[in-house]
């Protein structure tokens, strides 16, 4: 086999036409990586090598065959085929031998493609950001498929004994294994046959983002021996002879043996997650919740379509990498699919699609695209819909930027970081029968159902939402309640109240206390038109919240970091003129803890928040959420208020402060807020009180109106966090769902936010600059690599045989 091997090399590098194959196979692929725009890297604009493996299968279809088709057709045709079967040789070694040579061809096409891999490191910003890992795994995709490609165009070689019809038969065979199986799968009727699964680029994609799977190689490779052995059995009936035979059984074996490993490893597979990060490495609970899904969960992504700047296309590729990935641990139980819902449609049936969906949750949004023409608008919807039976959950796919102090990019890049979890907790809600409870205290003027609108629609997704009065609520059923929600009491609790809430703690319950200990209201001050005082509440609390571990303080925050209310500042033409103004009482929380219930999130919008103070309870862990900005000042209450305040510039250097504690986690074992107490009078129950709770946690936010949509005129409900002023949406919805997640989900489901994935850009500056330079180093460097290879080839070999 090893002389054939160095034969067949030797007569490829001694042929002008494999250097004239493998030149213009460079020559194109530096067109397209480079040059054109719709696929180069220099307009994608992000630190890898996506294009390249996602674009070189096509050229392979082409410089493959044109390797291979003299492979064995020339053989036979001059009759030196005959000849190799005189040599002490099976027919399986001339196979391979010759099948190795090919391969060996291929990798040398590919060798000078490592210009571009030195060519985006350097663009890199900084220089070398670019993730060697997976570009080391796409690498080994792209040789598997090599190789795959090279054994079709050895079988397609040895049927004819013409060249070009050889060509021409391993050109449609590449094409059909590599993308009919996936045209067929789109028929109506073999929809549900999963055809996709036998072609390549099912197996090929997932391999070429740097991600080895033992089930998609057992693929490649019983490919490779499917196609050899199909070699051999031809040459069997073309020769009729004995050894060729015994190779033939020999490698119908060898097919049958990889073919059952095959099988095993649809069950017991491993994957080799080669990138820095292991951002394709599926968490224990996201593996976990795919394993035990009760049916067959659908997945509908609308983010579909042509013309999407290089953004929008890292995005697209990183929702189906996602689903891929957790496809993978479903035992083909969750299925997906990308449609573009508006393509095809006029004007009037758009927006009817448009509002369906809003109905479902999911929003359009305007995006620039830059034309030749200019820019021009497009309409893009970053939404999926994750279905089981007859529930769905939308799922926000791009975050939006309301964090002024994050670019667009890194906005992107948090919302990829954040497709694991917005998966796996969609799924689990659609999937989960017996639904938590979560109920929002009543009876002290709490914010009504109808601010609390957005809040309890958001959370009614995954949970049973309802009121609790906790003067009239048995504390047995109180128990059933997995989270309790306090939101913005303003009138006080009693003893009996407190008891209850006390032990519903002791035994392990969850607490959400969003408390205002100011009274201050924005409508009055603005209906009224007059100065207001805010004042302390006398909500009987303190004492509560003293003893497990936050003192929520008697004070207002005043941020530069806040959100604008309109003001009438004239009157023209007897309409009143209105004008938008900063109100340093509604601060804008930016969120830059690193723990998973905020990671990520755009800013919280409150109003007249205060400050908390940790106070470090025995046993109870405390982790700050929120703060105010570092430009802010504390004042103390009770203080008067008035929008005249908004005629004045604020002074920057009078707000320089440290940052103040505004939202507070509490974890641990908590001590009772009656321990060595009597139980109140009004407790008629039979509770046996305990004066340490469980392992529990409890979150403590100084603001109320965190979880209050606000309300039209009509009296119809705006979404959390959407502000109908500034059309702005803030992440107050991200946040509640956060909260109400972590609170009653122990299974660690909201850890999957701490994800992290490196942003990976090119130097847009050094592009601007050195556009063509780049450009002509990648597509005159490779191709003048082979030229000179061949020239030192050649100077050896005449060298050799001049004497």
């Amino acid at each position: 086999m090893l002389s054939i091997l160095k034969k067949e090399i030797s007569t490829y590098l001694n042929s002008l036409v494999a250097y004239i194959t493998i030149g213009v196979f460079l020559l194109v692929l530096g067109l397209f990586l480079w040059v054109f725009p719709d696929t180069s890297i220099l307009a994608y604009g992000y630190a890898g090598l996506e294009s390249l493996f996602s674009t070189a299968p096509y050229l392979f279809m082409f410089l493959v065959p044109a390797i291979t088709m003299r492979s064995l057709a020339e053989e036979r045709k001059e009759g030196t085929f005959e000849l190799l079967l005189t040599r002490p040789l099976t027919g399986l070694q001339i196979v391979l031998g010759k099948y190795l040579a090919a391969v060996l061809i291929v990798l040398l096409a590919l060798l000078p493609t490592l210009i571009y891999y030195f060519s985006v490191y350097t663009l890199g910003a900084p220089q070398g950001n670019i993730d060697t890992g997976a570009v080391i795994g796409s690498y080994i995709g792209l040789f598997l498929l090599g190789a795959v490609f090279t054994a079709i165009g050895l079988f397609a070689s040895s049927v004819s004994k013409t060249q070009v019809i050889a060509f021409t038969i391993a050109v449609f065979l590449c094409f059909f294994f590599y993308s009919g199986f996936d045209s067929l799968s789109t028929i109506l009727s073999l929809q549900s046959l999963g055809l996709q699964n036998l072609g390549i680029t099912e197996h090929y994609n997932s391999i070429s983002r740097g991600v080895l799977d033992t089930r998609d190689l057992m693929y490649f490779l019983v490919l490779v021996a499917f196609f050899i052995w199909l070699t051999l059995y031809v040459l069997h009936r073309q020769l009729k002879r004995k050894f060729v035979n015994t190779a033939f059984l020999s490698s119908l074996g060898i097919l049958f043996s990889l073919t059952l490993l095959t099988i095993v490893s649809g069950k017991l597979f491993t994957r080799f997650d080669f990138t820095k990060e292991k951002r394709f490495t599926v968490a224990p609970v996201s593996r976990g919740i795919m394993q035990n899904l009760p049916g067959v969960i659908k997945v509908s992504v609308y983010l579909q379509g042509d013309n999407f700047p290089g953004g929008m296309k890292r995005l697209q590729t990183s929702v189906r990498d996602m689903l891929t990935d957790l496809q993978a641990y479903s035992s083909d139980k969750l299925q997906f699919e990308f449609t573009d819902v508006l393509n095809g449609l006029n004007q009037e049936q758009q927006n009817q699609k448009l509002d369906e969906l809003a109905q479902k949750g999911i929003e359009a949004q305007n995006l620039s695209v830059k034309t030749d023409d200019g820019v021009s608008q497009k309409i893009i919807i970053p939404f999926a819909l994750v279905s089981y039976g007859n529930k769905s959950v939308p799922v926000k796919l791009l975050e939006t930027q309301s964090n002024v102090n994050l670019t667009p990019d890194e906005v992107l890049n948090n919302s990829i970081q954040n497709l694991e979890y917005a998966f796996s907790s969609a799924i689990k809600k659609v999937t989960t029968d017996g639904r938590q409870r979560i109920g929002f205290t009543e009876g002290h003027n709490e914010l009504t159902d109808r601010q609390l609108n957005g809040a309890m629609q958001s959370l009614s997704d995954g949970y049973l939402v309802g009121r609790v009065n906790l003067s009239t609520i048995p504390f047995d059923s109180l128990e059933k309640i997995s989270l309790l929600v306090i939101p913005k009491p303003d009138k006080p609790f009693n003893e009996t109240e407190k008891f209850k809430l006390d032990q519903f703690i002791m035994r392990g319950g969850r607490v959400l206390w969003a408390i205002d200990q100011v009274s201050a209201e924005l409508d009055s001050l603005r209906n009224k038109g007059e100065d207001q005082l805010a004042f302390n509440k006398q909500l009987n609390l303190d004492d509560q919240l003293f003893n497990y571990g936050v003192r929520i303080n008697y004070d207002l925050i005043a941020d530069m970091n806040c959100s604008q209310i309109p003001v009438t500042t004239g009157n023209a033409g007897g309409q009143a003129q209105i004008q938008m103004l900063p109100w340093l009482f509604n601060p804008v929380f930016l969120p830059f803890a690193k723990h998973p219930i905020v990671k990520n999130l755009d800013g919280i919008s409150s109003q007249f928040a205060s400050t908390i103070d940790i106070l470090g309870a025995k046993n109870v862990k405390a982790t700050v959420l929120l703060t105010s900005s570092p430009y802010n000042k504390k004042l103390s209450a009770p203080h008067m208020l008035s929008l005249r305040a908004l005629e004045q510039e604020p002074d920057p250097k009078a707000f320089q402060s440290q940052p103040k504690i505004t939202g507070v986690l509490l974890e641990g074992e908590f001590m009772s807020d009656f321990r060595n107490r009597p139980v109140p009078e009004g407790i008629t129950e039979k509770i046996q009180p305990l004066e340490q709770s469980k392992p529990t946690k409890m979150i403590v936010l100084s603001d109320g109106d965190i979880l209050r949509n606000q309300v039209s005129a009509d009296g119809s409900p705006f979404p959390l966090g959407y502000d109908r002023y500034t059309r702005q949406s803030y992440g107050n919805h991200n946040l509640l769902l956060n909260m109400a997640d972590y609170l009653t989900d122990d299974s660690g489901l909201i850890t999957l936010r701490s994800k992290e994935i490196q942003m990976r850009l090119l130097s847009r500056a050094r592009i601007r600059q050195e556009k063509l330079f780049w450009q002509l180093l990648n597509n005159i460097a490779p191709i003048a690599m082979v030229l000179i290879f061949a020239i030192f080839q050649h100077y050896l070999r005449r060298r050799k045989y001049a004497h």
